[in-house]
């Protein structure tokens, strides 16, 4: 008898986050690799055009067979809130986020397991950076998973320990699994060639953000104007509309104009060959999110100067350098990490020393685990 693992890929299907479009894919393919034997994967997938369909299942090669629901992504992810029939299905579900038939079922006489992730906190900790349609929904899946998930995965043992603010009486149903950088993520043998078509610069301070509080960019960018170093920063992952914002944060943060570069969300192989010229990862924010950012850094070996907080020390442990959430300390730990060629160079082997940690076969091997566990 073979068993199936259903895995949602809604996100795959109709992205709304770049990360976790990226995540559930990775993840996916790396459990597809990881099958036990007398195993399989199937995806979860909202209603699509076939070519659609097709498409999902050339970008992960080896499902079983993909499970089509009648809903558009929209009206399936009210349905899920509400609770209501989907059409998805019993069985083994593994969700690489809260979108998951969450409701009443019987694991131990039909076998069914749901299992859910949840990769950051933003709707409890910064509601006010998110559409309150997103922050309701969030709750409310959550409050859904706390009830009827077999287990919440998170990826950090100092979310796990968050969790229980935001959803008491889990007991021992948290498991932490993090993630990991895209598979074979590597500089392109043509990063020359990206970077001149996205006019970014070389040898730059890299960070990541827009304009809201949480993603602290404005603490980024005094701590590199107090770091006396004259260098040129980019900003990626920047929200559409929010570069005049960006700039105005740069400009009252005593950072010059001339040395600010704004660039959006980028695609992965752009993103390798951008970190492929950083001489340095700022990471500021300080909130719980999964730091994909940082962890693509570790995978590159670029130096790593963070924000104290538990989750950057659980993350990168001695892979880069740690300091208090101020200017002052950011700064000069950043002075101090590109104040030479040896300091430079040794905090990049650190970061990739590191970076060999996060793996999704790893991950994907410890999902089979858990829901062999359950």
């Amino acid at each position: 008898m073979v068993a199936t693992l259903r895995v949602v890929l809604d996100q795959v299907a109709a992205p709304t986050d770049a990360d976790l479009a990226v995540a559930s894919r990775e993840l996916a393919a790396a459990l597809v690799a990881a099958a036990p034997t007398g195993c399989e994967v199937e995806g979860i997938v909202p209603s699509l055009p076939a070519v659609r369909v097709d498409e999902i299942a050339s970008e992960v090669r080896g499902l079983a067979g993909i499970h089509k629901v009648a809903l558009a992504r929209r009206e399936l992810s009210a349905a899920l809130q509400l609770g209501v029939a989907t059409g998805i299905g019993g069985g083994m579900i593994h969700s690489p986020t809260l979108f998951a038939p969450l409701v009443k079922h019987d694991r131990v006489h039909d076998n069914d397991q749901t299992v859910v992730t949840l990769w950051d906190f933003r709707a409890w900790e910064a509601p006010d950076e998110l559409s309150r349609t997103a922050v309701g929904w969030q709750r409310a899946m959550l409050k859904r998973a706390a009830k009827h998930a077999d287990a919440i995965v998170v990826p950090t043992h100092s979310m796990a320990g968050q969790l229980e603010d935001f959803a008491p009486r889990l007991n021992e149903r948290v498991r932490v699994i993090a993630g990991a950088a895209p598979a074979g993520f590597a500089v392109p043998s043509d990063e020359v060639g990206r970077r001149r078509v996205l006019d970014v610069p070389e040898g730059f301070v890299l960070i990541s953000g827009g304009i809201a509080a949480s993603d602290a960019l404005a603490l980024g960018f005094s701590a590199i104007a107090r770091s006396g170093l004259d260098v040129p920063v980019l900003v990626i992952d920047a929200p559409e509309g929010e570069e005049p914002g960006i700039a105005e944060l740069a400009s009252a943060s005593g950072l010059p104009e001339r040395n600010l570069q704004v660039r959006g969300p980028l695609d992965t192989a752009d993103r390798a060959a951008v970190f492929g010229a950083a001489v340095a990862l700022l990471a500021p924010a300080v909130r719980s999110t999964f730091p994909w950012r940082v962890v693509e850094a570790l995978a590159l070996g670029v130096p790593v100067i963070a924000a104290q907080s538990p989750l950057h020390a659980e993350t990168i442990v001695d892979g880069g350098m740690l300091v208090p959430a101020d200017p002052e300390a950011l700064g000069s730990a950043l002075s101090d990490a590109l104040g030479s060629t040896v300091a430079a160079d040794r905090l990049g082997v650190l970061a990739a020393d590191r970076g060999r940690v996060f793996s999704w076969r790893e991950a994907a091997d410890r999902v089979w685990q858990l829901h062999a566990d359950l």
